[in-house]
């Protein structure tokens, strides 16, 4: 009977190592993201510091590990091996939901999903033993769950949203205050009280508050920062503040880079330090309860695990592993790599194409905020009203495509860091184990807000993905309650087979995703997504956006075939697949129209002529992309519907115009690919040629209704096809027209002046 505890053990060995490089995959941007959004130092840079404080953070986290043990349930209502069934349900669980969350893109929170986790385990087996006890009843359910502490916990990590989205906000606004958006022209002086508040702030709660409680700290030192909190903090001040304004006024170094360069390491050192326990705080406890019970004698399904109860020393190595583990998380995964997108355009300064659809309750929010923002504006003085506009006054910044603007200055990154570490390290210092990702991201919110980032034209779209997150965030929390709780009963009920069964199917959905996911990284970088014109001449224009043209053409040509082809088959699946295809063009092409404004704004007065040309391309390509649309929709609607299939005749006279378009399509893009745009007119010249064609095959079709037709819906659907392929052939030939009588070959095309960044 005991080979099974090991195999448990083992199992969950297995299970802790592939939830830390889930986990950390999933939550390394939470302390990436300022640093990245702000582009204040190199990737490389980055992650070498964050690295550091992973690893820090990780021999700090001892004191967490008890949330596991004692946190959620009371241990010595539980026989040893009513425990183990909690420990691998919440560990299969964990690893699964994890896992299902990243592949659908969804937020979560490995904080949230550990103690709901852990929460619906403990509830489902003490309903399961009260069950099958007829002295007990479910008013006895209070005595198996620590109702106290999980009650703390649960309305810790909900009041941090409140309270990361209020002091972010608060303290951002008194930064911008006292430094405006112009932080660089102010005195020394300014930014040395910054950096000494920032750095103190980081030092104190960091360094003192959480490695205090490390174990590899000896009792001197401990003692020394018990007994004197308020001089270490007065001292630090003074130290740190005149030592930031000896490095800007000597040395001339950017003491905010410097700020959020410590603040990373921080963020990384609160993050390890509170989130450690959610990945490797179950098997440790696991662990530590099969070498209590294997010493005992008793058997399994008697003997009390109160010792779990009992404050138990983290074993040093086992942390040195997982810090290990969590560090070459954060060097080699690709999903820790790459940014995550929600969070840095939710809190981006500028205007970004918004993710979220605006809702009812975002436009209540926001329609309530700017009445209580003018109430209070009505209480200012005229000069307070000035001096705060001032502060507030954002520089222009060029850059030689706007992809390459930060997406917020370093101050913000800085308020970032400082309030998030400082929240997360207060909540671990008292044993709470707080979300880092819900503290980060509604400190980036509460600071965005602060900023104004949220404008009139994008408050109600960011207010709908804010309120989207957190709404994934609850449903992260009800899916860990229930999905433990049945794997908990299937657990309880199979035993060994089921947890051999589990394992495996938990084993094969990892390796599928992690395929999955290697596949998608490969076919990232799209050779057919379009780009921004960044050109300030129309020559410059012509060259620049010469291959998105081609890029349209190609999946233009690639569409309508498809179309043709899933009507002649009636192939449901292409023709479904078809729709996304011009469905994610469409987008793509609202993209760059809705640029248009940046790019007018980037325009030398010279050269505003461009900007003509470029609206007339976009038009041409919009109607391109809506003919497409509509010939995919109606072709899809036809055989989704089980409609009657088109003539051979219909189908035979289609692919004979879809072999003309191809042509017309494969001309017309190696034109562009080359950009021969004197070839255009040959291209030009076959115009009545292909209209002339079409224009028969509708006579045929009056004439084949007038006669032998008798289907309303295929005759409906055919003159549907050929007079849109008619607007098609317009449009196209519209364009190349526009780029046959705009293009120059003896001017040279002008473009902005490249930016060197730093790297």
């Amino acid at each position: 009977m005991e080979n099974i505890y090991i195999y448990m053990l083992v199992a969950l060995a297995f299970l802790a190592i592939a939830d830390l490089v889930v986990g950390v995959s999933n939550d390394a941007v939470n302390f990436l993201n300022s640093a990245i959004g702000s582009k204040a130092v190199s990737f490389k840079t980055i992650i070498i510091v964050a690295s550091l404080g992973v690893a820090l953070g990780a021999m700090s986290s001892s004191g967490m590990m008890e949330v596991a043990r004692k946190g959620i349930f009371n241990p010595g209502e539980f026989m040893f091996d009513e425990i183990m069934i909690i420990f691998m349900a919440v560990m299969i669980t964990d690893i699964l939901l994890l896992d299902f969350f990243n592949t659908l893109g969804l937020p979560t929170s490995t904080t949230v999903s550990i103690v709901f986790e852990l929460l619906g385990a403990s509830v489902c087996v003490a309903v399961l033993k009260i069950y099958s006890d007829d002295a007990q009843s479910l008013l006895d359910l209070g005595k198996y769950i620590n109702n106290e502490k999980a009650i703390e916990i649960i309305l810790g990590i909900l009041l941090s949203v409140v309270v990361a989205f209020t002091v972010g906000a608060l303290i951002q606004f008194i930064s911008r205050l006292l430094l405006s958006f112009k932080f660089q022209d102010k005195p020394s002086i300014y930014g040395a009280i910054f950096s000494g508040v920032a750095v103190t702030s980081i030092l104190y709660f960091i360094l003192i508050k959480g490695v205090k409680n490390a174990s590899f700290m000896s009792e001197n030192i401990k003692g020394i920062v018990a007994g004197s909190p308020f001089e270490i903090i007065a001292i630090s001040f003074l130290l740190f503040t005149l030592l930031s304004y000896l490095i800007i006024h000597y040395t001339k170094n950017n003491i905010y880079t410097i700020i959020i360069i410590i603040g990373t390491f921080a963020l990384a050192v609160a993050f390890a330090g509170n989130d450690l326990v959610n990945f490797i705080g179950v098997p440790m406890a696991a662990y530590n309860g099969y070498l209590d019970w294997s010493g005992s004698g008793q058997l399994a399904t008697e003997y009390s695990m109160s010792a779990l109860a009992e404050a138990v020393e983290a074993n040093n190595y086992l942390l040195l592993a997982a810090g290990l583990i969590m560090v070459l998380t954060l060097w080699f995964s690709s999903k820790a790599k790459a940014v995550v997108k929600t969070s840095v355009d939710l809190s981006r300064q500028d205007n970004v194409k918004e993710r979220f659809e605006p809702n009812y309750l975002s436009r209540s929010i926001v329609r309530v905020s700017m009445l209580a923002s003018e109430g209070f504006n009505n209480l200012l003085s005229p000069s307070s009203k000035a001096y705060i506009e001032k502060q507030f006054e954002k520089p222009m910044l060029i850059a030689s495509k706007t992809e390459d603007l930060p997406a917020f200055d370093l101050v913000r990154a800085a308020v970032n860091l400082m309030v998030a570490s400082v929240l997360i390290s207060i909540a671990t210092s008292m044993k709470l184990p707080l979300s880092t990702t819900y503290v980060t991201f509604m400190v980036a919110m509460g600071t965005s807000l602060a900023d104004r980032a949220w404008g009139s034209e994008s408050a109600v779209y960011r207010v709908a993905g804010v309120l989207n997150v957190i709404g994934g965030w609850f449903f992260t929390a009800l899916s860990a309650f229930v999905a433990a709780a049945i794997m908990a009963v299937i657990l309880f009920y199979g035993r060994g087979y089921a947890l051999s069964g589990l394992l495996v199917l938990a084993t094969m959905l990892l390796i599928k995703n992690y395929l999955s996911h290697r596949k998608n990284s490969k076919v990232q970088k799209e050779v057919d997504s379009l780009q921004k014109a960044e050109s300030s001449s129309t020559q410059g224009v012509i060259v620049e956006s010469a291959s998105n043209i081609a890029n349209v053409v190609k999946r233009g040509n690639k569409i309508y075939t498809s179309a043709i082809n899933g009507l002649a088959t009636q192939n449901h699946k292409l023709l479904k697949k078809n729709k996304k295809n011009i469905e994610k063009l469409s987008n793509e092409i609202d993209d760059l129209r809705d640029n248009i404004f940046y790019f007018i704004k980037n325009l030398e007065e010279p050269s505003v002529t461009a900007s003509n040309f470029y609206i007339n391309i976009l038009g041409y390509l919009q109607d391109m992309a809506q003919s497409l649309d509509y010939i995919s929709n109606v072709s899809y609607k036809h055989i989704n519907n089980n409609h009657k299939k088109l003539k051979f005749s219909q189908i035979k006279e289609l692919k004979e115009i879809d072999e003309v378009m191809e042509q017309l399509f494969n001309d017309t893009k190696t034109a562009f690919d080359n950009n021969s745009f004197e070839d255009i007119g040959l291209v030009l010249k076959e115009k009545n040629t292909i209209l002339d064609m079409v224009t028969e095959k509708i006579q045929k079709q009056v004439e084949r209704t007038r006669t032998e037709e008798s289907s309303p819906k295929n005759t409906t659907l055919y003159f549907s096809l050929l007079l849109e392929t008619k607007d098609l052939l317009k449009a196209t030939m519209s364009l190349l027209e526009e780029y046959h009588d705009a293009h120059d070959s003896d001017v040279v095309p002008a473009t902005l002046p490249v930016i060197d960044e730093e790297e």
